[in-house]
């Protein structure tokens, strides 16, 4: 039976809200590419997360539906559970790249580009209000990165994510590479506040990269 571990990612400052990401410790028990879509479709996380290597630290990414070069929610809770476990990673490896791992008290961050995210849009609305009226999905095709200036001088944002892609996957609670995307089109570190209560950090670098961050917890 394949040992799964069960995150929550970019929780909420009192701890609620985050995303619920399987973590497929021993990814090499289950080599099969097709073994492993339909673990992660019957699982029905918005990702799941193969640890193929613990001493290279290769990951693979799956969606109820697709395989992700990169994603950050996965990434982020997969760094916070290899430092839980006393083997914290300077970097990971899915297969966009190396990516570098920060550790800051409670808070991981993971440093991408937004060249590594997969086609989706950002759309800015007036308001948060707006933001929050949407329906789940909204009308249309292609993944939907919803989001409103809640203060546009201090940064934070008001957001909500859709996959719309059939899956089953209505909307996405916190998704990193959207807010990454998000931050590196907008150019300056953001506080984005996503789904009912999820908090993602981040600031991008001078290199063109983007650094993610947020909070873990077990689910």
């Amino acid at each position: 039976m394949t040992d799964i571990e069960v995150l929550r990612v970019f929780c909420g400052d009192d701890g609620a809200g985050g995303n619920p990401l399987g973590v497929v410790r021993d990814g090499a028990a289950l080599p099969d590419p097709a073994a492993r879509a339909a673990l992660a479709a019957e699982l029905g996380y918005s990702e799941t997360v193969f640890l193929d290597d613990p001493d290279r630290a290769t990951v693979d990414i799956h969606t109820p539906s697709v395989r992700l070069p990169f994603a950050g929610h996965p990434l982020v809770g997969l760094a916070w559970l290899l430092r839980d476990l006393g083997r914290p990673p300077a970097v990971l490896r899915p297969p966009a790249g190396e990516v570098a791992v920060i550790h800051e008290g409670d808070t991981v961050w993971v440093r991408g580009r937004a060249a590594w995210v997969t086609e989706r849009r950002c759309a800015r609305y007036a308001s948060p209000a707006e933001v929050d009226a949407l329906p789940a999905p909204p009308p249309g095709e292609g993944w939907l990165y919803a989001w409103a200036w809640r203060d546009e001088t201090a940064g934070t944002v008001r957001a909500r994510g859709f996959p719309r892609r059939g899956d089953g996957i209505t909307e996405d609670e916190a998704t990193g590479a959207a807010a990454l995307l998000l931050a590196d089109r907008l150019g300056r570190p953001l506080e984005i506040h996503q789904g009912t209560a999820s908090r993602i950090l981040t600031r991008p670098g001078p290199d063109g990269t983007v650094e993610i961050g947020g909070r873990v917890r077990r689910a």
